[in-house]
């Protein structure tokens, strides 16, 4: 038992590894001339029928929820996967884009007293501390600017930090009834089908049929869905189902240090010294997170 709870954090980690690489995938189809919703749509449906392909494969029994917990899914397809993601691109079409990434990780803070409320986790100084060195990471990695900041901005960036960390707490809700498989096909299902009201379907589909080739723009689709979606969201799941909420999302702020790595790296962006800083502070929080107390 214990093994399996040290690997929890592990897979929460591995998970925001994943999605600090989606810059590398979310460039490479803007090229085609998909908007930033419809990259949402597509990376959400193709990870829909993979998950939908998992759990077939998995057992067919997973397929039956019971229907009390219909409201319980479509909180996490529609009030977090695609809330979210429709909060953060529009943010990052109304602000600096540093700006909407430190609002989208305000999630740790919403998810720590989120659980205080709802699953009375306990607000320890470990976890007060590691919150505190892990949002001035996400700051100082991030860059603020503070430019362009207006009413509207700052809520929709809100809504995106609310939404990102509402899928830890319905998540951990979702996983004492159901198997992380069932609760990942089920997510997804839903907010592929509600992608399909605002992504602009049969634009999107014109920019497939005019893409000279198509052969390889389709695989890549997968492949964005497998890398961004698939696999760091299986993987948070299994996760959460031993950790707390409230740690897993302080763990999810690998991302932006991993994003910031792959900007060096693949896009020959350079390392700032706060960026260094941050990426160090990320890197810590998680040290002081997981640090065992006698």
């Amino acid at each position: 038992m214990n093994n399996i709870k040290n690997i929890g954090p592990i897979l929460i980690i591995i998970a925001a590894c994943f999605w600090g690489s989606m810059g590398i995938f979310v460039r490479k189809l803007s090229e085609y001339g998909f908007s930033p919703i419809q990259i949402v749509s597509i990376r959400i449906t193709l990870a829909a029928l993979a998950f939908s392909a998992i759990q077939l494969f998995k057992s067919r029994s997973g397929f039956k929820i019971l229907p009390r917990d219909i409201p319980l899914f479509l909180g996490l397809g529609f009030g977090s996967i695609l809330f979210f993601t429709v909060c953060y691109f529009t943010a990052i079409t109304i602000m600096p884009l540093s700006t909407a990434a430190i609002l989208l990780y305000t999630s740790p803070i919403w998810i720590v007293l989120m659980s205080a409320i709802f699953f009375r986790e306990k607000m320890n100084s470990q976890k007060l501390v590691a919150l505190a060195l892990a949002f001035a990471g996400c700051v100082l990695v991030s860059g603020i600017s503070g430019e362009g900041i207006t009413l509207k901005g700052l809520l929709i960036g809100l809504g995106s930090g609310i939404g990102y960390g509402l899928y830890s707490i319905l998540g951990t809700v979702a996983l004492r009834r159901y198997s992380p498989y069932t609760v990942t096909t089920y997510t997804f299902l839903l907010a592929a089908i509600g992608s399909w009201f605002i992504c602009g379907p049969a634009n999107m589909l014109s920019k497939f049929s005019a893409a000279g080739n198509s052969t390889s723009l389709i695989p890549f689709c997968f492949l964005t869905a497998l890398i961004t979606a698939v696999i760091p969201f299986l993987f948070y799941t299994l996760g959460l189902r031993t950790v707390e909420a409230s740690k897993a999302g302080i763990l999810a702020t690998f991302e932006p240090m991993v994003a910031t790595i792959v900007g060096i790296t693949c896009f020959s962006e350079a390392l700032t010294l706060h960026s260094g800083i941050g990426i160090a502070l990320i890197l810590a929080a998680a040290i002081v997170l997981n640090w065992k107390q006698k």
